[in-house]
């Protein structure tokens, strides 16, 4: 397949997994005030004292409230899929594709949104102008953007001869593959809000799709690479989920070979 980068068509390769591994284990996944009491209805007799105000009840405090359970994932589907069709048009650049496979109980739309966004992020692979991407909903698409449940990823990705244990993702020729189970949980290495990891995996996938290969930790503190198999250990580096910094600088580190 080949992408337009910057006006430039570049072959990318035929596959390449992303936080996925071919043929090595992945990491296991392993993310009431108390009130006084209720005077007596009944009137005393007048020779009776008043009786003296009882003392409020001190109450135990309450156990903090549970964390928000995390949403149900399911590990297979059906292996058939929805096209998210809100937000899609006609414009130029580099025409994606979003699908959600039926049953994984992420709306098609709204799953877009997120990913046009991150697609056009200052700090993604849009930053300064470099290139741009427009989402259709029917037609050509140069990318296919499928989230789908572990099951359907890991038989999709075989296809290409990748080994994706049920825990990640990949990028065969222009199908990115987007892990459900990461998509819903994030990863236990990466410390961040999950909107920030769902970030990382559009990059780092998008990134094989431009042609990048991994990269790995360029020095203790500094940002970990997009293109960083970040699931594995961040090796020193701080998690991070763009390719570029806020003043365009690309964050990247040595080659993976």
């Amino acid at each position: 397949m080949a992408a337009v980068i910057g006006g430039a068509v570049t072959a990318a390769p035929r596959w390449a997994v992303g936080d996925g591994r071919p043929a090595a284990a992945a990491a296991p996944e392993p993310s009431d005030t108390p009130r006084d009491p209720v005077p007596d209805s009944t009137s005393p007799s007048p020779a009776a004292k008043p009786k003296p105000r009882a003392k409020p009840a001190t109450a135990s405090p309450s156990p903090s409230p549970s964390a928000t359970a995390p949403p149900r994932v399911p590990a297979s589907g059906p292996g058939t899929f929805t096209v998210a069709r809100a937000g899609a048009s006609s414009g130029g650049g580099n025409a994606y594709r979003v699908e959600v496979e039926d049953g994984s109980g992420v709306d098609p739309d709204t799953a877009a949104a997120l990913i046009a966004d991150v697609l056009a992020a200052p700090r993604g692979w849009a930053h300064a102008g470099a290139r741009s991407f427009h989402q259709v909903a029917a037609g050509p698409a140069g990318m296919v953007i499928r989230i789908a449940t572990a099951a359907t990823t890991d038989r999709i990705c075989a296809t290409g001869h990748m080994n994706t244990h049920g825990e990640v993702n990949c990028r065969l020729d222009e199908v990115v593959m987007v892990n459900l189970k990461r998509w819903q949980t994030g990863s236990p290495e990466f410390h961040g809000p999950l909107a920030d990891y769902r970030a990382l995996i559009i990059n780092h996938e998008v990134g094989h799709w431009l042609g990048h290969g991994h990269e790995t930790c360029p020095g203790k503190g500094r940002p970990a690479p997009a293109m960083m198999q970040q699931i594995y250990g961040l090796k020193g580096c701080v998690s991070n989920a763009w390719p570029y910094d806020a003043q365009g600088q690309y964050l990247g580190g040595p080659s993976v070979r």
